[in-house]
């Protein structure tokens, strides 16, 4: 993808260290910007540190659930320009019990309100914008899911109700809903050949997603060419909402 904006911008991504959100970081760092990219734990940090891939990010470790560590963090990031909340957990099979519930919607829901909150005085001196993650569980329930769709429904209502009340400031909050992307995440799905069948016979263009297919939407609603979109939940699914 051709480098959508100069000077150099200052790019903060949570999740950066695997699957989509790492391929949002490699697209912005290629983009020419100053990457900020955090994980959750010691081990995927130093996963990425030694990916080749991931050279010229700076990663980190910051756990989300953590509001002073995330205030603290975010505070020394200075001014910021874009901001992407990309870290989440699904813990299938095991979110009826509350207390899974409770960490799911801490980390997905309440983690991406921190990091807003956080980023909030940073993006505003240049008219920053904030992509929030949201799911085709945004759209439809989850049986074996319910923390992880409820938390993803929270995701599209927090992105809308943010870009009224950061409208002001001269933020952007918009989120992307990935559709079916392969994944570590979703590695179960793929290899279930009856589920995957489901999947991709649903799904209008008929593959897997990538992560460098959510990757380039991302650089769209952080560049100048989406100057005036903001409170929107863009499905990146290969029409599998549609259908």
């Amino acid at each position: 993808m051709p480098k959508l904006n100069k000077p150099e911008r200052n790019v903060f991504v949570t999740g950066g260290t695997s699957g989509i959100g790492a391929a949002i970081a490699r697209a912005f760092a290629a983009n020419g910007d100053r990457v900020t990219a955090i994980g959750a734990t010691e081990a995927e940090v130093l996963s990425s540190r030694n990916n080749p891939q991931m050279a010229g990010i700076t990663l980190e470790v910051l756990d989300v659930r953590d509001t002073r560590a995330v205030t603290e963090r975010v505070a020394t990031l200075g001014e910021l320009d874009v901001v992407v909340n990309c870290a989440g957990v699904i813990r299938r099979g095991d979110e009826h019990s509350p207390d899974v519930f409770e960490d799911v919607i801490d980390i997905n829901l309440n983690g991406t309100m921190r990091i807003c909150a956080a980023a909030r005085a940073g993006l505003k001196p240049r008219g920053g914008c904030i992509i929030n993650t949201a799911s085709m569980l945004t759209f439809f329930g989850g049986g074996l899911v319910p923390a992880y769709s409820a938390s993803k429904g929270g995701v599209a209502q927090l992105t809308k109700s943010l870009a009224i009340a950061y409208a002001s400031d001269g933020i952007r909050v918009n989120a992307i809903a990935p559709g079916w992307i392969a994944t570590q995440l979703t590695q179960a799905l793929q290899d279930d050949p009856v589920r995957s069948g489901q999947i991709l016979a649903r799904t209008p263009l008929g593959r897997w997603g990538t992560p460098e297919d959510v990757a380039d939407p991302v650089l769209f609603l952080a560049s100048p060419a989406a100057r005036f979109i903001t409170g929107v939940i863009l499905p990146v699914d290969g029409g599998y909402l549609i259908s």
